[in-house]
């Protein structure tokens, strides 16, 4: 979860092979955390590439090496804000079909049926409210930490998580 701080310093100083080596430590968690955003893999490419691009150019003025993680997190969520408003004046859907890669007559196991409850759960929230569930459950970070990513007050983090879960958890429990 810790990056090195040497690293970020190098690739703060336009050391390319140090700013790839942060791109391949960081760029899974933040492509999860898009594709669960976004529900669809080819926009959470696009974002996720177009947040190391911005942090490419933006990386030398972070002040605080220790920082990176949240700090490139709050790229990535602002650019998947950016992605949803599209959606939005698209008219486009969340479609889980196209996420789990499905086709009608395919014979789907346990796993699957529990991992499309778990898209179905996470359709119900807010873009928030995911990206809160995300950051917190597939990524690790406390409370805290999602406040300053998202710029948002840490009690409404911590209750809007609260009251996300247990939305989801309702959500699942209905579809059994």
């Amino acid at each position: 979860m810790n990056i090195d701080v040497n690293l970020i310093r190098a690739a703060k100083q336009g050391d390319t092979q140090s700013f790839t080596t942060l791109y391949e430590e960081v760029a899974p968690a933040l492509y999860r955390t898009a594709l669960y955003t976004l529900g669809n893999s080819y926009d959470a490419e696009d974002v996720v590439s177009e947040t190391f691009m911005e942090a490419f150019h933006g990386l030398a003025k972070l002040r605080d090496e220790n920082a990176f993680r949240p700090w490139i997190y709050k790229i990535l969520s602002a650019r998947c804000k950016r992605k949803i408003k599209e959606y939005i004046k698209g008219r486009q859907t969340f479609d889980i079909d196209s996420v789990l890669n499905l086709d009608d007559g395919e014979n789907m196991g346990e796993k699957t049926l529990q991992r499309v409850d778990l898209l179905r759960a996470l359709e119900q929230l807010s873009i928030q409210e995911r990206q809160i569930v995300l950051l917190s459950v597939l990524e690790g970070y406390t409370t805290k930490e999602i406040a300053h990513i998202l710029t948002c007050p840490h009690g409404t983090v911590s209750s809007k998580l609260y009251r996300a879960l247990k939305k989801m958890r309702k959500t699942i429990e209905h579809e059994e």
